[in-house]
């Protein structure tokens, strides 16, 4: 279950993403499909990484574009389950 302590990080038409507030958990969601990936541990840590490296090599990316390239390309959509 998500952290209702959660701040929102990006949120666009498709996708959005939001940090617990010690920033170990990243939640991403796939609104169309009503998908979670909840990234916590290695994974929180990967996804970090990856979100930075896109954030500062596509500058002008909207946030659907962003967690989009992140939920396919990589690989964080396999993480994901139904939202209750």
């Amino acid at each position: 279950m998500t952290d209702p302590g959660n701040g929102q990080l990006e949120a666009g038409a498709e996708y959005a993403l939001s940090v617990s507030q010690d920033r170990t958990c990243f939640t991403l969601r796939n609104k169309a499909d009503h998908m979670i990936a909840e990234l916590r541990g290695d994974d929180a840590a990967r996804f970090r990484q990856d979100y930075d490296e896109l954030k500062l090599q596509y500058p002008d990316w909207n946030a659907d574009r962003l967690l989009a390239q992140l939920w396919d390309q990589g690989g964080y959509g396999w993480l994901a389950q139904q939202e209750e």
